[in-house]
């Protein structure tokens, strides 16, 4: 008679990140960084202090990941956060959106209680 033994097996944890990039913003990044010479390694998204209500979102191209940044992958799409600015963006939503009269990179964030008259600036 044999004995089989079975191990309970965990459901995989969802890869839950603190910020979220819908397709057509990762797809925008990677055509915009296929253009650059050299291609970057990854984006990083962070918040910087200024602006009329007191902070503002950045993003520019980086080579690598600093030693403090979270490294996120989205389908490819390397996105480097640094500590202080995750607090900010938890929750956070960035869609590319196009339309007639303008196009960029749009950040919908939870968290945000107010936001300026030019909305490129935002209180928590």
């Amino acid at each position: 008679m044999a004995t089989t033994t079975t191990t309970p097996t965990t459901p995989a944890t969802p890869d839950v990140k603190p910020i979220n990039f819908t397709d057509n913003a990762i797809a925008k990044v990677k055509e915009i960084m296929a253009q650059q010479n050299p291609v970057p390694a990854g984006l990083r998204v962070g918040v910087v202090g200024g602006g009329c209500s007191g902070f503002s979102y950045s993003m520019s191209f980086e080579n690598g990941a600093g030693m403090m940044d979270k490294t996120f992958d989205f389908d490819g799409l390397k996105v480097f956060v640094d500590a202080t600015s995750l607090m900010y963006l938890k929750g956070v939503s960035v869609d590319y959106i196009e339309t007639l009269e303008a196009a960029g990179f749009k950040f919908d964030n939870p968290n945000v209680k107010s936001t300026c008259g030019c909305g490129s600036s935002f209180n928590v």
